[in-house]
Formats: C-alpha cells, sequence, structure tokens
C-alpha cells in the first residue's frame, strides 16, 4: 500500500482505497504511473495529465524493447558468458540492491510518515473541534433556567470534564427542586406563599406568572370590599396591574356617590352656621356661606339681600325670640359635575321655636332642601312646612 495524491483532486490517499473519500473517483484498479514523469494518472486517460506523454504508444514502444530485449544476441551471451566466468573464478559478486528497490522502500516509509501525520492532525482537529463545542454548549446550559436544555448537555457530553457535569447537575437539581416549590406553592392559592415564593426566587422564570396571581388575589378583595379605601390600596401597590384601569372607574364612581366624613362635617357646618345667623340676626354670618349664585326659596338668582330680607321678615314685631335647630341627620347624594368635580343635594329636617311677646310659645317644623357646590357653597335653598 502506498499513498499517493488523487488524479482527481490531488487529496491524498491509499492506492488501495476503493474510492477517493474527497471527490469519490475510484482509485483501486483504475490507476497507473506515467513512465515518462511518474505522475499517477487514471488509466482511462489516453495523455498524461503533466508531461502530456502519450500513453498508449509508450505502452507500444515499452512491449517493442521488451520484446527486443528478450532476443539473445551474441553481445550479450558473450557478455553473459564473461560474467560467468568471473564468478566461477571467484571473483566477487556485486549484492547490493538494486536501486529501484531502495527507493520503492524509502517512498513506503515517507508515505507511512504522512499518513501517520494526516490522522494525527485530524485526530487533533477533531478533538479540539469537540472540545470547544462541548464548551459552548456548557456556557449556554450553565445560564440557561430550562431542564431540557441542561439535561441534553448532560446526554450529549458523557466525557465532558468532571467539573462542567457536576456543575450542570446541581444547576438541574436546583430548578427542579424550584419547579416543585412553584407547583405546590400554586397548589396553596396563597398571596402569603406567593410572595414569599418571589423572595426567594427573584429570577425565577414563573416570577410573571407569581405576580398576576398576586395582582388577581387583591384585586378578588378589592372588589369584596368595594370600598374607598379598599380601592385605593389596589391602584397605590398596582400601578401597572392587569385591574388598574377598573380601580380608578370604581373608585372614581364610588367617590362621586359617597360622602365621606370631611365632606359630612363641611356641609352640616355650612347650613348649621346659615340658621344660627338667623337666630342671632348676624347678617354678616347669613350670608357668608352663600354661593355667587343661588335660588332662594324658588327665586332664582337671589341676591343676598333677598336673603337677609327674608330673615327680618321672620321677625315680627310680636316675636320675641326664634331659635332654629336641626335635630336629625342629613341626607346627602353626591354628583360629579366635573373632572373630580362634585355637588352635593342635602334634605334634612329643622325646627322653629318661636316665643313671642305675649309669652306663648310655638314649634314649626320643615324640610329643607338644599344644595352645595364644590366649594362648600349653598347653591339653592327651599323651606317646605310640615303640618302635624
Amino acid at each position: 500500500m502506498a499513498i499517493i495524491k488523487c488524479p482527481e483532486c490531488g487529496h491524498q490517499i491509499s492506492d488501495k482505497a476503493p474510492i477517493c473519500p474527497n471527490c469519490g473517483v475510484e482509485i483501486a484498479g483504475k490507476i497507473a504511473k506515467c513512465p515518462q514523469c511518474g505522475e499517477i494518472y487514471l488509466k482511462s486517460e489516453t495523455v498524461c495529465p503533466h508531461c502530456h506523454n502519450n500513453i498508449e504508444k509508450s505502452k507500444h514502444e515499452n512491449t517493442e524493447t521488451t520484446k527486443g530485449a528478450n532476443i539473445p544476441s551474441e553481445e550479450n551471451n558473450v557478455t553473459a558468458n564473461a560474467v560467468t566466468t568471473e564468478q566461477h573464478n571467484g571473483r566477487p559478486h556485486d549484492n547490493r540492491p538494486k536501486e529501484p528497490q531502495k527507493n520503492k522502500k524509502t517512498v513506503l516509509i515517507v508515505s507511512v510518515v504522512i499518513a501517520v501525520l494526516i490522522l494525527g492532525t485530524c485526530m487533533y482537529f477533531y478533538k479540539n473541534a469537540n472540545n470547544n463545542r462541548e464548551q459552548e454548549e456548557y456556557e449556554i446550559a450553565l445560564n440557561s433556567d430550562d431542564p431540557m436544555i441542561l439535561q441534553m448537555y448532560l446526554d450529549n457530553f458523557k466525557d465532558a470534564p468532571t467539573a462542567h457535569r457536576d456543575t450542570i447537575m446541581s444547576h438541574l437539581q436546583s430548578l427542579r427542586q424550584a419547579d416543585q416549590e412553584w407547583e405546590n406553592t400554586i397548589a396553596s392559592g396563597s398571596k402569603t406563599a406567593l410572595e414569599e415564593y418571589l423572595a426567594a426566587h427573584p429570577d425565577s422564570p414563573h416570577k410573571q406568572e407569581a405576580e398576576a396571581k398576586i395582582d388577581s388575589i387583591d384585586w378578588e378583595q378589592c372588589v369584596k370590599a368595594n370600598t374607598p379605601e379598599a380601592y385605593q390600596e389596589y391602584i397605590d401597590a398596582h400601578s401597572d396591574g392587569n385591574h388598574y384601569e377598573e380601580a380608578v372607574i370604581a373608585l372614581k364612581k364610588i367617590k362621586s356617590s359617597e360622602v365621606n366624613s370631611d365632606e359630612k362635617l363641611a356641609i352640616r357646618n355650612v347650613f348649621r352656621n346659615f340658621f344660627i345667623s338667623i337666630n342671632t340676626k348676624n347678617e354678616s354670618g347669613l350670608t357668608v356661606d352663600i354661593g355667587e349664585h343661588i335660588t332662594f326659596l324658588g327665586k332664582q338668582d337671589a341676591t343676598k339681600e333677598d336673603i337677609v330680607s327674608f330673615m327680618h321678615k321672620l321677625y315680627k314685631e310680636d316675636v320675641e325670640n326664634m331659635v332654629w335647630s336641626i335635630p336629625g341627620n342629613y341626607d346627602i347624594k353626591k354628583k360629579e359635575i366635573g373632572n373630580e368635580q362634585y355637588e352635593c343635594n342635602v334634605v334634612f329636617m329643622a325646627e322653629q321655636k318661636v316665643r313671642k311677646t305675649d309669652g306663648t310659645e310655638s314649634i314649626n317644623k320643615y324640610r329643607i332642601n338644599g344644595k352645595v357646590d364644590p366649594d362648600m357653597k349653598i347653591t339653592e335653598l327651599s323651606m317646605t312646612k310640615i303640618n302635624e
């Protein structure tokens, strides 16, 4: 066996190879050596591709030469006899190996060395490529949170460095443990469990899902409470929550219909001050809480002078003293009239005690209907006497 260059592509191969692994051309039994230049060529060629020697002609000439060499001549016989005589006379015979045989052995050794070098080089590059691939896959697995990718690395690189395999196995075990904790957390359905899971696994692939579940739990509790405080708490805690817009709308709706304690107190003080001013005949106090435009006792766009005049009419000549009081609660309903601007319709009962100069007393009851603007000014007021 000898290492030759493929006559088709020049790739180094064995002359016994069935085909060239690089280009696929047939080799064994299909090649010959040019007698002129020694180039390896395909037997199907008629001219040497290297020296352009006519191969068929050379074959014919070699045949003729061989035939001529087989015909014994007188000169050849003489020479042969002379050599034989010398041998019989005890002269030393030249036993040195012929030059072509030495060349063949050298070529064979060189070919073997080349083959070994090629094989070693191929093995080196193969091993180096395999190591590079293992390193790349190791880094991918190390930075992944997908158990499937980690398991694939372990399956594909069973001969990887022990440190690499141990690290990936530890990472995989940690992920599986985290997955088990996640399943337990989901099964519990507890907000506390979800918050504890996120605290323990801040970079978990389930982080978004856990936050969504917490958001859902908080929203459910918010809707159940249905109070301004509950909606405000949800809004503050979930500025990017799935129900943020719903919470804002719900809070706005509640604010438009629910009167808080501050508003109740302000409305109570407005009407209390109005009737105390009547009791004390305080003109300035009577109009301090009156709006710029007011419908008073059915008169639209009444003036403050109209209201003062009404107070003086109550005090007839025979009235010695008058006391207005509000014994009951206020019925207040809110209505939105602008962007977070509300007016309140107020209904309550008022009691008037009148003592006359003759010493007699009378008690009258009135149903008061009033309206207060966003600035807590009275914009409408009517009084209906209740006859018992």
